[in-house]
């Protein structure tokens, strides 16, 4: 059932709306004053609060309202008011109220207000749960000192329109804190629109980007809305932004310092807000230096730098991680949760972690699957992370059925032990890269089609391929 949260110093009012909401199927929790009702919704988060504007004590209404936003931002706050101007009702709207209901109050009125308010806290359930799906819930898990550093520089950048360069190895989460700054930003509410600049052609970059109108070219038989004008009012995040080529560049420059675009094939001018975050692994202070990437456009994107440490530098956020992993698996599938041995989770601490919190996500939802209700024990870890319990990281876990690890090739022949490693070596890459063979192929300096006949004769290719 719906919780709402009274917070009034007249208990007449507590009583009577506590009735009326009882009455409704509400689980009704009141306060009579703001200290009280924070310390209630900080301990058990309601669904709604009602809130009186004028109350004595160290908060007052509007005072609630403002923590209440801040810490709870999700829960709708309600208004209300016998002796308000106009003037404090406008602020109390700006400040992120729901509504504002005048006293005396009527059942009517209450009932309504509430309903809708419940509407839009179920709106954002629903949301918070679509963005998790989509990996862009912001949620980051560990408590270790690097980790609070991120945190705390998110808290102080996020709010605030400044563009953000995201650096970092592959799998460190610099798509999550991208989300975590649209999250914590007076854009929360507006598009999240995420563009993998290392997957998009270079001749459809400008498309892609800015979109076309009909006929256009060869192809462009619809106009086509490109990612610029769908994150309008919301955030725009460039993944992998140090691939793109020079003329992509250049356009990508403009777009940022006149803040409007032009789609291909259309002479019209589109004035755009976005919020511009961008991220990369590649080193572009280093790419600037050898001329592979604009200085300007480098200055631009690094008003504010953000570096993130690998999962090696931060072994202390191991366990919460691995819970945290095991217990999303069972929610996504249904199957019964793991637990894990006190060794086990030594063992994975152990490994260094090549591919970094994306590859560890990957290595328990495989232990999930394959001891789905039992105990993983270290025996189970060096199954799938060859190597772990010494300590040492080879490039990448065997994939299931692909035969032995490093670990133990000693014994093999050479031409054996040489394959065993080149799997590893190839499998890392496709780890990092999500699967994205183009991409593998770059990181291990190679070409596609060579790749590919590799991966045949290792075993590691789709049977479509």
């Amino acid at each position: 059932m719906p919780s709402v949260l009274i917070v009034d110093d007249e208990p007449n009012i507590r009583r009577m709306v506590g009735a009326l909401l009882s009455a409704e199927g509400y689980d009704v929790r009141d306060a009579a004053d703001g200290t009280t009702g924070l310390a209630i919704a900080e301990a058990s988060e309601p669904d709604i609060a009602l809130v009186d504007l004028m109350m004595p004590g160290d908060l007052d209404g509007l005072a609630l309202l403002e923590k209440l936003r801040e810490r709870r931002p999700d829960v709708p706050v309600v208004m209300m008011s016998g002796r308000a101007a106009p003037a404090d009702a406008v602020r109390a709207t700006k400040l992120g109220a729901f509504t504002f209901l005048e006293k005396p109050l009527t059942p009517e009125g209450v009932l309504l207000a509430l309903a809708s308010a419940f509407e839009l806290r179920q709106a954002r359930r629903a949301a918070a749960a679509l963005r998790e799906d989509l990996g862009i819930s912001g949620e980051m898990i560990g408590d270790s000192p690097v980790l609070r550093d991120v945190r705390a520089l998110i808290a102080r950048v996020g709010p605030t329109d400044a563009r953000v360069l995201i650096t970092g190895e592959s799998g460190t989460g610099k798509e999550l804190v991208a989300a975590a700054l649209h999250l914590a930003s007076p854009r929360r509410d507006r598009p999240f629109v995420r563009v993998n600049c290392a997957a998009i052609p270079r001749d459809l970059v400008e498309s892609e980007m800015f979109g076309h109108e009909r006929g256009a070219f060869t192809g462009a038989s619809e106009r086509r809305i490109g990612r610029f004008e769908l994150a309008h009012t919301g955030t725009l995040f460039l993944d992998e932004v140090g691939d793109l080529g020079a003329e992509a560049q250049a356009k990508l420059l403009r777009a940022i310092e006149a803040r409007e675009i032009e789609r291909v094939g259309g002479g019209k001018p589109i004035r755009i807000d976005v919020r511009i975050l961008a991220a990369t692994n590649k080193d572009l202070a280093r790419a600037v230096a050898d001329g592979s990437f604009r200085e300007d456009l480098f200055f631009r994107l690094n008003v504010i730098p953000m570096q993130l440490p690998p999962l090696r530098d931060r072994p202390g956020d191991l366990p919460a991680l691995v819970r945290h992993f095991s217990a999303r698996h069972r929610t996504r599938t249904g199957r019964p949760l793991v637990s894990w041995h006190p060794d086990a989770l030594a063992a994975l601490s152990a490994y260094r972690w090549p591919g970094n919190v994306r590859e560890l996500a990957n290595v328990v939802e495989r232990l999930a699957i394959l001891h789905a209700g039992s105990e993983v024990t270290p025996a189970d870890v060096r199954q799938v992370i060859p190597g772990a319990s010494l300590g040492v990281a080879p490039t990448v876990p065997t994939p299931p059925g692909n035969g032995a690890g490093v670990e133990g090739t000693e014994a093999l022949p050479l031409s054996e032990a040489l394959d065993a490693y080149e799997r590893q070596l190839i499998s890392a890459a496709l780890a990092r890269s999500d699967g994205n063979v183009a991409e593998a192929a770059r990181q291990l300096q190679t070409d596609r089609p060579n790749l590919y006949r590799r991966m045949r004769r290792l075993g590691l290719a789709s049977a479509g391929e």
